[in-house]
């Protein structure tokens, strides 16, 4: 669906994460028009807000599909409205599926950068994924921040996708690309196949897709 890129260096995949937010820009109150327009806003933006919060607060896994959204937690920080009003590593690290991946996302110091960027998906590995990799070499990639950071990237790709937009060929954020397949509620990623066990998860910064395979560059 996107683009063909050859793989960058770490450095600049990590660099890539860090999509930075737009500020808007101030409104002028030169005259008493402004000042009533700035009035008329104000009495309404609560209510439009609030209605957003509460939505965000309650409706978090209505749209959330796939056999795996049964073992996220009912409640609490780790649930699906929890999540929502979070950026991704900090939702990621209440989430008791996630822990290994959370573990990683420390080992390469990327947790603030995706906190940051402004709007990505995520493939995320379970815990089971994490444990089809031998232990011993699991442990090595731990260990070597630059290849755990370009594994970590091709997890990663810009934009918040649906499920109507996820489908297809994306450019990672580690400079790569990664295939899609797949419609409706059933999906694999990557060459890997990874199935998608619970998909369309909303945190306050990109949208999740629970994956139980880890993805090679």
């Amino acid at each position: 669906m996107k683009h063909t890129t050859t793989i960058r260096r770490t450095g600049v995949a990590a660099a890539a994460l860090a999509l930075s937010f737009g500020l808007a820009a101030c409104g002028s109150d030169d005259d008493s028009s402004a000042d009533a327009n700035n009035d008329t806003t104000t009495s309404q933006s609560p209510a439009g807000d609030s209605g957003d919060t509460d939505d965000m607060a309650t409706n978090a896994g209505a749209e959330t599909f796939g056999p795996g959204c049964s073992a996220i937690p009912k409640d609490g920080a780790g649930s699906f409205n929890g999540m929502a009003t979070e950026p991704v590593a900090t939702a990621a690290s209440a989430n008791p599926l996630l822990e290994t991946l959370v573990t990683a996302v420390g080992a390469a110091d990327l947790g603030d950068t995706l906190n940051a960027a402004e709007a990505i998906t995520v493939f995320a590995p379970t815990n089971d994924a994490f444990s089809k990799i031998p232990k011993a070499d699991l442990e090595g990639v731990l260990a070597d921040k630059d290849l755990l950071t370009k594994i970590l990237t091709h997890h990663v790709v810009a934009g918040q996708l649906g499920p109507d937009e996820v489908a297809g060929e994306h450019e990672t954020l580690a400079g790569d690309k990664i295939e899609v397949k797949g419609s409706d509620e059933e999906f694999t990623v990557g060459k890997e196949n990874a199935a998608v066990l619970c998909g369309n998860i909303p945190t306050a910064n990109a949208t999740v897709y629970v994956i139980d395979t880890v993805l090679m560059p």
